[in-house]
């Protein structure tokens, strides 16, 4: 999920270079999204992970 957040901001920046303003800010904003969504899921899956310890 992290590398379609990366490559979701690298074409929001190639958009942004080239002029796309629409399409470079809804690629930015999916891949807001995204990396958000594999936050909350890195950390519960420390909490847990460790649990079954």
């Amino acid at each position: 999920m992290l590398k379609w957040s990366v490559i979701l901001i690298i074409v929001a920046i190639i958009a942004g270079v080239f002029g796309f303003g629409g399409i470079a800010s809804g690629a930015a904003e999916i891949a807001k999204i995204l990396f958000y969504i594999f936050i909350v899921l890195f950390v519960l899956s420390l909490i847990f992970g460790r649990s079954k310890l």
